[in-house]
């Protein structure tokens, strides 16, 4: 059985840093393509990056580009995101999400429990 495990989360002013971790175990961790997707209240879950197999390609959405870097370590079966200078708007609940299929735009197959961000202004 697949999990995905989330860590990192927390409240940080604005213009602060934080890194959030995903830690898969159940499968073969480099098989999976991982991305990084945020709920923020009331709106749709959106992809923030992703990251191939890999590691050799990486995609962001414009509001993450320069900001947040996705990485991954396939020894220890874990995705980072590493966010600076964050803002209120990415307030949200982050989701790291594994996959099969689909690029960049990603299809889940599995996604972990959520880990709340709160950037305070």
């Amino acid at each position: 059985q697949v999990q995905l495990i989330e860590s990192g989360g927390g409240l940080v002013q604005a213009g602060g840093s934080l890194r959030l971790s995903c830690a898969m175990s159940g499968r073969t961790f480099s098989m999976y393509r991982m991305g990084w997707f945020r709920q923020a209240p009331g709106k749709e879950r959106d992809l923030v990056c992703a990251i191939t197999g890999s590691g050799g390609t990486t995609v962001y959405t414009d509001s993450a580009k320069g900001r947040f870097t996705i990485s991954r370590d396939n020894a220890k079966n874990t995705v980072y995101l590493q966010m600076i200078n964050l803002k209120p708007e990415d307030t949200a609940v982050y989701y790291c999400a594994a996959s099969t299929t689909g690029w960049p735009n990603m299809r889940p197959d599995y996604w972990g429990q959520g880990t709340q961000v709160t950037v305070s202004s």
